[in-house]
C-alpha cells in the first residue's frame, strides 16, 4: 500500500520541526503531491505534518492518470510513455503504477523524472483547511477518499 500526500496550507511561520519534515517529504509547495510506501516511519512524519497536508491510500487508476497527466521530467517536459519505456522496466505508466502501491518501486527510482506532482488546486476548492477531514475539513487522513481530491485536482 501506497499513501498519496498532499499540501493543503502554506504558511510563512511554521514550526522548523514540521517545515523540516514537510522538507523530507519533498512537500514544499501547496497542492504538491508525494507517492510515499506505507512504513511506521512514514506513520510518525504523518502525524507531524497532519495539520498542513492530507493523506490517504491511492489506488493504481488513480496514481497511472497521475502520473500521464502531471509526471515530469528534469527540464519541465512531460513525463511520457517512451520516457518510461527507454529508463524504466516498465512499458506504460499502468504496470509502473501497480509497482508503487506494491512498494517494489518508487518515484525516486527512475532516473531523470521528478518525485513531485504538482496539482493544480481543486475544482470547487477545498472542504476548509482548518479542519480535519473527520469533522468536514480537508486536513488528515482521508483513506480512499483521497483518490476523489486527486482527480478533482488533475
Amino acid at each position: 500500500m501506497a499513501y498519496a500526500i498532499i499540501r493543503v496550507r502554506g504558511q510563512p511561520d511554521v514550526n522548523c520541526d514540521i517545515r523540516h519534515t514537510m522538507y523530507l517529504l519533498g512537500l514544499n509547495r501547496v497542492n504538491h503531491c508525494v507517492v510515499m510506501p506505507e512504513s511506521d516511519s512514514i506513520k510518525g512524519m504523518l502525524q507531524m505534518v497532519k495539520d498542513y497536508c492530507t493523506w490517504g491510500e491511492v489506488d493504481a487508476e488513480t496514481l497511472a492518470e497521475m502520473i500521464r497527466q502531471r509526471g515530469k521530467v528534469e527540464g519541465g517536459e512531460d513525463l511520457t510513455e517512451d520516457f518510461l519505456k527507454e529508463n524504466t522496466e516498465f512499458s506504460d505508466a499502468d504496470g509502473m503504477a501497480k509497482a508503487i502501491i506494491e512498494n517494489d518501486y518508487r518515484m525516486k527510482d527512475v532516473e531523470g523524472a521528478k518525485p513531485i506532482f504538482r496539482l493544480h488546486p481543486p475544482v470547487k476548492g477545498y472542504e476548509g483547511i482548518k479542519k480535519p477531514y473527520k469533522v468536514g475539513g480537508a486536513l488528515g487522513y482521508r483513506g480512499s477518499d483521497i483518490n476523489i481530491l486527486i482527480k478533482r485536482m488533475l
